[in-house]
């Protein structure tokens, strides 16, 4: 209630200081009215004040200014604030300043006055009319945007934008009424704009000049507004800003941007997806809207990076339900705060459970019935899981898979889609081993429904490393430098895929969306761009951080157990073939058959538990292509 007549209050306060300025202006106008054509005899007779008729001025006034007064009602001249007064203003003064000059015309020949009013003074008066009354509002708008008082253009931060087009003419618009920035120069490539000024902010020369333009102008801050750019030219531009101890930001990328319109709101700090370079992912939009909208779909492992995102992503698509299903307590109470506070309007479900517990798995299968499963859920940690927990990694990854699709087949969901790595190709560890297991598992699962009434038809997606995911190198880096250092990459020539959170959840939709192009049981391949050097990335995220790699050091400590030199998305007999997607391909994958199937769950059933060597014994045994402890520097 007392908010309630707060903003009542506030609401009556704001339309009576409307009201106020409304009436001020007005007042304004028609004084400017008086004004133009006092000045207007006055051009007339030469700046002679004796000369000027003043009866005939004074007589001309009760006709004029009533005629003037309703056009600016009429044209509705007051909805705006003067701070903000732009071209469209102008336009609309110079509409009313004509229509004015028209109607006031037709009353002097009604009155028999045509002759009598000079007709220079009858021209002249629209037109310093028109100058008063666009003159004063612009010279208010700058007046308030702190333009006119030099000394005053300082007071917030000084900032250099790189990019002369049109994202960085609505960012110098947008900053120009900002107390918090001061833009003293733009720097563009295009040689055709050098001198040039962009709402009043010079060109001073191309983007390599900027090092100059820092020290000459004691910059300290840089704005890149080309959405464009490359990932090369944001890496060059932030090794330029990090040398000279300039902070580097961004405005956002063209898939942020509504209309080409950026906003002050919108500017961020560099981020490392901003130096990988990643084309954004093209939806079919349609198509997912048939797969998705309107059913009911269970995500595993939903409390994790990919799965929380996964369910993101599905959310625009209006499922009737999602039910998010996750071991880890505290990883699922965190979306589910998020979700809860972000999409109060999509009915979500919020599981505890197990993918290896076949009686939770039955309860939330006949509970919710879902047509499409997103799964998620994995042990993903390379080194840990090599050493001391193997067995429960494959439990985890293969027999939880194989009860969940087992669960899938029965309960006749349309679509399951296995979320895998690059780490399944020609694997060394144990994660690895365990993820292509669970791809094989699949596709036996689809060969074993091929030729029954069962419609499930099975999908699996490899992908590389993901920026910021849990278990990722990227948090590890993060908290080495805030640490003050070093940061210990494995190996100088260390290599990884990399992409983005949201980019590779996209990409799982969308494969999961073309499932069944090939008859069912695909492994998708993502386009996952070229490969990454590690000791790069830690240099990236030092300069990210506002400093130098005299500040963080980084160490080499030496490939860990399992670990790659670099990653590959193909085995050496696998090859691909394109899809309707450009960043998703169908890796040609030997089958397995329902009878490798059998064998393989009655021989899991029978182990009790293994220890590390012997895991990797039992995995070896059904991953020909697995190497335990393999030639790491491959």
């Amino acid at each position: 209630m007392w908010a309630g007549s707060f903003a009542q209050t506030n609401n009556k306060m704001f339309k009576h200081k409307y009201e106020i300025r409304s009436v001020i202006a007005f007042t304004h106008d028609l004084v400017a009215v008086v004004a133009a054509w006092f000045l207007a005899f006055l051009f007339y007779f030469d700046f002679k004040i004796s000369a000027i008729p003043f009866a005939l001025f004074f007589d001309l006034m009760p006709w004029i200014l009533p005629v003037q007064a309703v056009i600016f009602l009429w044209i509705g001249l007051y909805k705006g604030l003067w701070r903000y007064a732009s071209l469209p203003d102008l336009k609309r003064i110079t509409v009313v300043v004509l229509l004015s000059a028209t109607v006031i015309t037709i009353v002097f020949w009604q009155l028999g006055l045509l002759g009598v009013v000079p007709y220079s003074v009858n021209i002249l008066a629209p037109i310093l009319l028109l100058m008063i009354m666009g003159g004063s509002r612009l010279i208010y708008r700058a007046w308030k945007e702190r333009r006119l008082y030099s000394l005053e253009n300082y007071e917030g931060k000084l900032v250099l934008i790189l990019g002369a087009g049109s994202t960085a003419v609505n960012l110098v618009k947008d900053l120009a009424s900002s107390r918090d920035w001061h833009v003293v120069g733009l720097l563009d490539d295009d040689s055709r704009k050098l001198g040039t000024r962009l709402h009043g902010v010079r060109v001073l020369g191309v983007i390599d000049d900027l090092p100059h333009w820092v020290h000459k102008l004691n910059v300290g801050h840089v704005i890149i507004a080309m959405p464009s750019l490359s990932h090369r030219m944001h890496r060059h531009i932030l090794e330029m800003c990090s040398d000279m101890g300039v902070k580097a930001m961004i405005v956002p990328s063209y898939q942020d941007l509504i209309n080409g319109k950026t906003t002050v709101s919108q500017i961020r700090e560099i981020q490392l997806d901003d130096l990988l370079g990643r084309a954004p992912v093209v939806l079919d939009d349609e198509g997912l809207h048939g797969f998705l909208t309107g059913k009911t779909i269970l995500i595993t492992g939903a409390g994790g990076s990919i799965g929380a995102e996964l369910c993101r992503q599905i959310i625009a698509f209006q499922p009737a339900q999602l039910v998010l299903l996750e071991l880890n307590e505290y990883a699922l109470y965190c979306v589910q705060e998020e979700f809860m506070a972000s999409f109060p309007e999509t009915p979500m479900s919020f599981m505890i459970g197990d993918i290896k517990d076949t009686a939770r798995l039955e309860q939330l299968f006949k509970q919710f019935g879902p047509s499409v499963v997103f799964h998620a859920a994995a042990y993903k940690h390379v080194p840990l899981m090599e050493n001391e927990n193997a067995w429960q990694a494959v439990l985890n990854n293969v027999m939880g898979t194989y009860i969940l699709a087992t669960m899938a087949i029965r309960y006749k969901v349309e679509k399951f889609v296995l979320v895998s790595t690059d780490k399944a190709v020609n694997p060394v560890n144990i994660m690895g081993a365990s993820k292509r297991l669970a791809e094989m598992v699949c596709q036996a699962m689809q060969q074993s429904i091929k030729n029954r009434e069962q419609i499930t038809c099975f999908v699996m997606v490899r992908f590389g490393n993901v920026l910021g995911s849990a278990g990722s190198v990227i948090p590890k880096f993060r908290k080495q430098i805030a640490d003050g250092g070093p940061i210990t990459v494995t190996h100088p020539e260390m290599t990884r895929y990399f992409m983005s959170i949201p980019e590779a959840a996209q990409l799982v939709l969308q494969a999961g969306l073309m499932g069944g192009l090939r008859g069912g049981g695909e492994i998708f391949v993502m386009d996952m761009g070229d490969p990454v050097k590690i000791a790069d990335l830690a240099s990236d995220l030092i300069r990210l951080s506002g400093l130098g790699e005299d500040d963080v050091r980084i160490v080499y400590t030496g490939l860990r157990p399992g670990e790659k030199l670099h990653e590959e998305l193909l085995s050496a007999d696998e090859n691909t073939v394109p899809t309707p997607h450009t960043k998703l391909r169908i890796a040609q994958a030997p089958e397995v058959n329902e009878q490798w199937l059998v064998a393989l769950v009655t021989r899991f059933e029978k182990l009790k538990t293994l220890n590390d060597e012997e895991a990797r014994q039992e995995l070896s045994r059904w991953v020909p292509e697995y190497t335990p402890n393999g030639e790491s520097v491959h």
